[in-house]
């Protein structure tokens, strides 16, 4: 298949381009300086200078021919209190790039368009089991996700291609910006547990995934024949005080001290402490049955401690006076 990724040179992106060469396919990775084309070049595709907020760079970018499109772009705020114009450049991403990317998808004559979204659209109000038919409830940072599978969704039906919704759980690997700035705080004893309830006694739910799993989730999507939506999470939720606890722990590093939500809230932003306070706990049973995939990191423990074996083989953490510093 010849397939055309957007959002090639990120952490899920590399990784999608790598997967999908090293299975034989031929894979166009849309990029906007030098260092994106190095990458896409690293991990086998060819690269396409391009603007997804950019309808005619889009265009022009877009092979004439093309079995596949993948829509993997985000960005996704860093800063360690993100707000509302942070989201800005990854909402038009949601929106405007999907409607540049399917409008050129069906000049195209794809087959096939993967669209990339995330759980926690669906997440329930009062923190109960939900799956791929449970009614959404997005809120200001996942609203244009939901857009995003709207779009992309009314373009195949105007457009007669085919279109899978892939919700991602909560991404981390070792070269994930959060999982890497979670990391360095644990060791520095900066990594609180944010809780809910006035004390923060109260617990979320996530459904996580390691972004390698999420990679192999994608290509299986790419190459599959089933449409529709579909939750990509590994096997076992957990709570994220005890995702924190295990990545200490794994980390050699102090256990995280408890703080209520609302305390939090001024240290991280309110949007950051609304993602780790509010549960959402799903499965990947969907997906699972009509991809025949699973998680190479069926559980969080499993995947933390390979992101923590990567770091120490790379030098990202050393031992140091009888503990572990990060080096980064």
């Amino acid at each position: 298949m010849r397939v055309f990724v957007a959002g090639a040179t990120g952490v899920l992106g590399h990784r999608l381009v790598a997967r999908l060469t090293d299975r034989g396919h031929d894979i166009v990775g849309l990029t906007r300086d030098e260092a994106g084309d190095v990458t896409v070049r690293e991990n086998g595709g060819t690269p396409v200078r391009g603007d997804l907020l950019d309808a005619t760079s889009v265009s022009e970018a877009m092979p004439d021919s093309v079995d596949g499109v993948v829509h993997a772009a985000t960005a996704i705020p860093t800063k360690r209190k993100p707000d509302r114009t942070d989201w800005e450049a990854t909402d038009r991403l949601r929106r405007e790039g999907t409607e540049h990317l399917t409008a050129a998808a069906a000049r195209a004559d794809v087959d096939r368009y993967v669209q990339q979204s995330v759980v926690w659209v669906a997440r329930q109000p009062d923190g109960s089991q939900f799956d791929e038919a449970s009614t959404p409830h997005p809120v200001r940072t996942t609203a244009a996700a939901l857009d995003g599978e709207e779009i992309a969704a009314d373009a195949a039906d105007e457009h007669g291609f085919d279109v899978l919704t892939l919700r991602g759980g909560w991404f981390y690997g070792p070269d994930a910006a959060h999982t890497r700035q979670m990391g360095e705080a644990l060791l520095a004893r900066r990594m609180p547990i944010p809780g809910a309830g006035l004390l923060g006694r109260r617990d979320a739910v996530l459904s996580p995934i390691h972004v390698a799993d999420a990679a192999r989730a994608f290509a299986a999507a790419v190459e599959g024949d089933a449409t529709g939506l579909y939750h990509v999470v590994d096997d076992e939720p957990v709570t994220f005080a005890q995702f924190l606890r295990t990545f200490a722990r794994y980390l050699e590093a102090p256990t995280p001290r408890r703080i209520p939500g609302w305390l939090a809230r001024y240290l991280a932003g309110p949007d950051t402490v609304e993602l780790v306070t509010n549960s959402m706990p799903t499965t990947n049973d969907r997906f699972r049955a009509a991809f025949d995939w699973e998680p190479e990191h069926a559980t969080y423990e499993s995947g933390l401690a390979r992101v923590v074996d990567r770091w120490r083989a790379d030098g990202v953490v050393r031992e140091r006076d009888g503990g572990v510093e990060w080096t980064g």
